[in-house]
C-alpha cells in the first residue's frame, strides 16, 4: 500500500462510519454566539464557561501588554521567553491554589505531554482513569513506562492495579471533571489510594479551574486534595488558552531541567500572560459568573429531563446528551443548525461506540431564555 492509498483509505472509512471531522471558519464563536457566513447562533458549544474571553477588563489587560511586551515572547523561556509578566502571573497562580510554585505552558496537551515524558521510566507504571483526556494517555502510551487504565472512577480498580508489583515508580492520573461526560472523579478516594501506594499523582483540572469550589479554584480545592501535580488550563473559565502545572520546589526545578516542551518551544505571549492575571482577579472576585453558570445548569437540567434522550448525571456545564449511533447525533446537530443553534455531535473515537452525542456546554453568558428556546427546539426535533 502506498502513503496515497493508506490515507485515501482511512479517510474513506471515517466517512463511511460518519465520522470524518471537518473545520469551519467563524466570524464570532466564543461567546454566547457563534457568526459563520454572516448567520448569527445561539452557541452551545463554546467552553467559555464564565464569559471571560469579551471581559473588558481582560481584553484591555492583553492590549495594554501588547504595547509594553510586544505580541510575542521572543524565544524559549530558557533563552530570552521568560518575562516578568510569567513571572508574576506564576506566583499569583501559586499563591491562590496554595503551592510553592507555578509553570507556564503554551497549552494543556503541551503540560500533560510534557510531564509525563520528563516523569516517567521504563521500569514505572502510569496507572491512569480509562477516560482521561487523548492528551494523557496518548502521553502515557509513548512514554517507556507500562500503562495500566483503572476503570472509570473505580477506587477499586485502581487499588488493584496499584497493589500488583512494579519494579519502579508509579504515576496515578485523572482528570477533576471529564470533557466528554460532565462527571468529576473522586479524588479523595484516588488520592487515598494513591498516597497507600506510595504513588505520585496527576490531576487535569481543565473543566474545574475557574468554576468550582471558594474563588473558582476547582475540583482539587472543592474535595480538599492537594495533588502532587495539578494541571490547570486556560481555555476554559479563563477564556484564553495556555496552561499551568502547579507542584512543589524540587519538582519545577526538575521539570525545568527535562520538560522539553518548557525548554524548546517558545513561551506564550507576556501580554497573554497579562490578560490572564486579569482573568484570575475576575474569577475570584466575581461570584455572580459561578453563580449564574450553576444556575443555567440547573434550569437546563430540569428541562433536558423530559427529553427521550439519555441525559449524564453531569453536574458541570458540560451536559452531554447521548443519541446513540453517529448519523443520528449528525442529523439531530444538523437540525438544531437549522433552528438557530450551534451544538457539536461527538461521535467515536471521541467516546466510546454508541454513545454519539450532542455535548451541550453551558456558560454565565446564556440567559433563561437561550436554555428555554434550546430546550423547545430540542422537544421539537426528538418528538
Amino acid at each position: 500500500m502506498t502513503w496515497q492509498q493508506r490515507i485515501d483509505s482511512a479517510l474513506a472509512s471515517r466517512r463511511e462510519n460518519n465520522s470524518f471531522r471537518t473545520r469551519q471558519a467563524n466570524q464570532q464563536g466564543s461567546g454566547r454566539y457563534l457568526v459563520q457566513n454572516d448567520i448569527r447562533y445561539l452557541n452551545f458549544s463554546s467552553n467559555d464557561y464564565l464569559g471571560i474571553s469579551h471581559h473588558a477588563e481582560v481584553v484591555n489587560a492583553w492590549q495594554q501588554g501588547a504595547e509594553i511586551y510586544g505580541i510575542g515572547s521572543g524565544g524559549s523561556g530558557h533563552v530570552t521567553g521568560y518575562h516578568e509578566a510569567h513571572q508574576r502571573f506564576e506566583q499569583q497562580l501559586a499563591d491562590w491554589l496554595g503551592y510553592p510554585r507555578a509553570l507556564l505552558f503554551i497549552s494543556g496537551f503541551a503540560a500533560n505531554q510534557a510531564l509525563i515524558a520528563a516523569l516517567t521510566e521504563k521500569s514505572d507504571r502510569i496507572v491512569a482513569d480509562k477516560l482521561s483526556h487523548a492528551s494523557l494517555l496518548e502521553a502515557a502510551m509513548h512514554s517507556p513506562a507500562q500503562l495500566r487504565r483503572f476503570a472509570h472512577n473505580d477506587i477499586a480498580s485502581l487499588q488493584t492495579l496499584l497493589a500488583s508489583q512494579t519494579d519502579g515508580q508509579q504515576l496515578v492520573i485523572t482528570e477533576g471533571i471529564f470533557s466528554m461526560d460532565g462527571d468529576a472523579a473522586p479524588l479523595a478516594g484516588i488520592a487515598q489510594a494513591t498516597r497507600e501506594a506510595q504513588g505520585l499523582l496527576m490531576v487535569d483540572d481543565a473543566h474545574g479551574i475557574g468554576v468550582i469550589g471558594e474563588e473558582g479554584r476547582g475540583s482539587c480545592y472543592q474535595q480538599h486534595v492537594k495533588p502532587d501535580l495539578l494541571v490547570v488550563t486556560f481555555g476554559k473559565a479563563f477564556g484564553a488558552s495556555g496552561a499551568a502545572v502547579l507542584c512543589s520546589e524540587s519538582m519545577a526545578d526538575y521539570l525545568l531541567q527535562s520538560a522539553r516542551h518548557l525548554i524548546y518551544s517558545t513561551s506564550m505571549p507576556p501580554a497573554q500572560a497579562c490578560a490572564l492575571s486579569a482573568a484570575l482577579n475576575v474569577i475570584r472576585r466575581e461570584d455572580s459568573l459561578r453563580a449564574q453558570l450553576h444556575a443555567n445548569i440547573a434550569h437546563f437540567r430540569a428541562g433536558a429531563a423530559q427529553l427521550p434522550l439519555q441525559l449524564m448525571a453531569s453536574q458541570t456545564a458540560i451536559q452531554p446528551l447521548i443519541v446513540g449511533e453517529n448519523q443520528p447525533a449528525v442529523n439531530l446537530a444538523t437540525t438544531l443548525r437549522e433552528r438557530g443553534f450551534w451544538l457539536t455531535a461527538i461521535r467515536p473515537p471521541t467516546v466510546p461506540p454508541a454513545t454519539a452525542r450532542l455535548r451541550v456546554t453551558l456558560t454565565a453568558s446564556h440567559t433563561s431564555e437561550d436554555i428555554n428556546k434550546l430546550l423547545e427546539a430540542l422537544y421539537d426535533a426528538t418528538r
